[in-house]
């Protein structure tokens, strides 16, 4: 009876999850316009930010509780499942067309980010020291995305459709759209992992899996409606920004309230987060994500997971 009570607040979850990422990107659409930015700086920042809330309510969560383990798997899982997951699965409903400016910039910059935290997690600690160094990279990485955007908005010239746009309504859009993913994530995350509990599985593992596809959700949905939206430049730009944001936000305030040990077998899924990446800007390159592309991102994700759960 309980398990069937998770599962319905976890659909529960799911709901708030979809309404959210759609009203998050109509927001964003809207202000992008308005600001005439493009339509990446906006996946980069605002959607980012707003579909990167629930693994930093699970961080700070667990951290509370003293479930740091938690914590690591969640930031790591949730990268690899943003690109295995998201863009896999975006990708087999429609092929991404994507600017080319994300594979010279954002995503080398997301691979820089990864190597970042291995060369922190070396000496097996993520110390409060280091959770200072990735906040202040958290910084530098936004005072370079609001610099891109201003030079974009002397570059565009303003879209006549943006003149009927209202501001107001598309910050509503944006915040109400970011607390039905917030609090959906939370509700989500919670029942799958009383469900993961009754399953038997360690804080880890529960994290690189069950909590990191969770979390992972709003990513998921709002690149979904994106796309669907004709937005495809929303969606890339939203979950490399969520993989920067998870790393750089996320695990900085995580660290800076206290200091996360590494287990040695982190490591290797280190190595499958940066694999996915280097993918990721193998076919960024080529300026299209194509449908058997996804397949392909999706059935590794499918086989890390089964990998991850067994061993």
């Amino acid at each position: 009876m309980e398990i069937a009570i998770n599962a319905l607040l976890t659909i529960v979850g799911l709901v708030m999850l979809c309404f959210g990422g759609n009203w998050l990107v109509s927001g964003g659409v809207s202000i992008a316009k308005k600001l005439r930015i493009s339509q990446m700086v906006i996946g980069l920042t605002v959607v980012a930010y707003g579909t990167s809330t629930p693994e930093l309510a699970a961080s700070i969560a667990a951290t509370v509780g003293a479930h740091t383990d938690l914590i690591l798997g969640n930031i790591v899982g949730s990268n690899i499942s943003n690109v295995g997951m998201v863009i896999g699965i975006s990708a087999i409903i429609s092929p991404l067309v994507v600017s080319k400016a994300t594979t010279r910039k954002e995503v080398p910059i997301m691979i820089g980010v990864m190597l970042l935290l291995v060369a922190i997690s070396v000496d097996g600690e993520i110390s409060q020291y280091d959770g200072i160094l990735l906040i202040a990279g958290l910084i530098a990485f936004t005072v370079y995305t609001l610099s891109r955007a201003k030079k974009e908005r002397k570059q565009e010239e303003e879209d006549p459709a943006a003149q009927k746009s209202s501001v107001p309504r598309a910050v509503g859009l944006i915040a109400i759209g970011s607390g039905l993913l917030y609090f959906g994530g939370l509700v989500t995350i919670e029942n799958v992992i009383s469900i993961a509990q009754g399953i038997g599985i360690s804080e880890t593992v529960a994290g690189i899996t069950i909590v990191a596809i969770g979390t992972s959700l709003p990513e998921l949905i709002t690149s979904i409606v994106a796309i669907k939206k004709g937005h495809t430049d929303i969606g890339i730009g939203t979950i490399v920004g969520s993989n920067i944001y998870n790393i750089l936000m996320i695990m900085g305030v995580a660290s800076v309230i206290t200091g996360i040990a590494v287990v040695p077998g982190m490591f290797t899924d280190y190595l499958v987060m940066i694999g996915f990446a280097i993918v990721l800007i193998a076919f960024l390159r080529s300026g299209l994500i194509p449908r058997p592309a996804g397949i392909g991102l999706a059935i590794a994700y499918a086989v890390y997971l089964g990998y991850t759960l067994l061993s």
